[in-house]
């Protein structure tokens, strides 16, 4: 068996996420590091962006907020300036509000808080095991992928267990909102005018909000400041205490995205040793204090890239490989075709789990906006490996995988496996 290759043309629009349903399409992003690493793509409907594609351009350029501001826009669709500031969180700013915002949280998904939850992690990893496994044959997606992250969220954020199957659609119905199977508001198919100013221009975003203000209003009462939302409703270092509009749309974030990029990086990384030929024996009988399982956990974190792009807008006019970026033009960073970039990566359409060092672009490395949870996300990735690897001996396909809908989130959705236990 061979790991998934890409099928596509070469010349994919970026602009469609019907370009990405078979996956990201690495063939066109290949093509352009090597013909157009900065490239005008045109967006039907919208105004066009420039795709940068070649690592250390997007490494560079992440690091430059003066010049590419996150304030406007961190998605490709086109919004008014009453849209960006009603469903903003702190990723859609730049420093120093970013800087003033991300201290307040900072801490508790710091290296050693997130370190505190190791033995929490692999007791929920065994559970999920315990109970995926005995069935040998199933969606390891619905049934291990989507589990631990989800189980997770609810003691970061403190909610009860009997929410959290709701928190998660909800949270898929936000990020995912360019799939039918996860909303029935199709970002590019249904008109959700009516939602402009609310996250991700979801209906989602106002069910979650008034939630997450029961939630919080629940933790008063018991006079609770345990957990995030405690820390993030507090008086910053000047004394500023974050707004409704910013609350809101913060508890949706970390719904949305401290859930499914972790899935979808599990998802992968099943995938893989599934597919990949010898990768599952690299693995076996490893002892859990090897440091290979760092390396392999952000190799495959590497190799699913959940986040493929980021959108940033031109502050200035600047030149890059011969073309002009003009002040307000968009500019689309892709993580996914960085982290496949040959000249940073040897042999990149490999999963190598000894890869080191592993520079890649999956947590957008390099600049202000670097993922807050992505101490978490590597925590969860090796603990559910370590786990996986003591309990199966093989895996392999049951069935065919589907990957996501979206041009921004990229993931393995539906993933039947067969399982031959140890």
């Amino acid at each position: 068996m061979t790991i998934w290759h890409p099928t596509d043309d070469g010349h994919a629009d970026l602009s469609s996420h019907d370009s990405f349903t078979a996956g990201a399409p690495h063939n066109t992003f290949a093509r352009l590091r090597r013909e157009e690493p900065l490239a005008w793509c045109e967006f039907p409907g919208a105004q066009g962006f420039w795709s940068v594609t070649r690592h250390a351009d997007i490494l560079a350029l992440n690091r430059d907020f003066a010049t590419l501001s996150s304030a406007h826009g961190i998605r490709l669709e086109d919004q008014t300036e009453e849209e960006v500031l009603a469903r903003r969180t702190f990723q859609e700013t730049d420093p120093p509000e970013h800087s003033r915002t991300r201290l307040l949280v900072a801490k508790a998904f710091s290296r050693p808080m997130i370190a505190l939850f190791e033995e929490q992690i692999r007791v929920l990893c065994r559970e999920i095991l315990d109970q995926a496994l005995p069935q040998r044959e199933f969606c390891a997606v619905r049934h291990i992928a989507r589990q631990l992250p989800m189980r997770m969220l609810g003691r970061i954020l403190g909610t009860p267990d009997e929410d959290l199957d709701w928190l998660v659609a909800k949270g898929d119905a936000l990020i995912a909102n360019t799939d039918p199977e996860f909303t029935s508001h199709v970002l590019d198919q249904a008109d959700t005018d009516a939602y402009r100013l609310m996250p991700f221009r979801s209906p989602a975003g106002a069910e979650l909000f008034d939630y997450a203000q029961r939630l919080m209003k629940d933790k008063r009462e018991r006079n609770d400041s345990s957990g995030v939302l405690h820390l993030i409703t507090q008086p910053d270092s000047q004394g500023h205490v974050i707004s409704e509009a910013e609350f809101r749309n913060f508890f949706c974030l970390l719904v949305a995205a401290g859930n499914d990029t972790t899935r979808y990086a599990i998802a992968a990384a099943l995938h893989a040793l599934a597919h990949q030929d010898g990768l599952m024996a690299q693995l076996q009988d490893v002892p859990q204090d090897a440091p290979l399982w760092d390396t392999a956990a952000d190799e495959f974190i590497r190799w699913a890239s959940p986040a493929m792009y980021f959108r940033r807008t031109a502050m200035r006019d600047f030149e890059m490989h011969g073309r002009t970026v003009r002040a307000g033009d968009k500019v689309a960073l892709w993580f996914v075709s960085g982290n496949r970039d040959d000249q940073a990566f040897e042999r990149p359409f490999e999963v190598n789990p000894h890869r080191h060092p592993n520079r890649h672009l999956a947590f957008g490395q390099g600049g202000a906006h670097v993922c807050l949870g992505m101490w978490l996300a590597r925590l969860e990735v090796r603990v559910l490996l370590q786990e996986f690897m003591q309990r199966v001996r093989a895996v392999e396909p049951a069935g065919e995988h589907e990957f996501l809908r979206s041009n921004f989130v990229g993931g393995i959705k539906r993933l039947p496996l067969r399982m031959h236990l140890s």
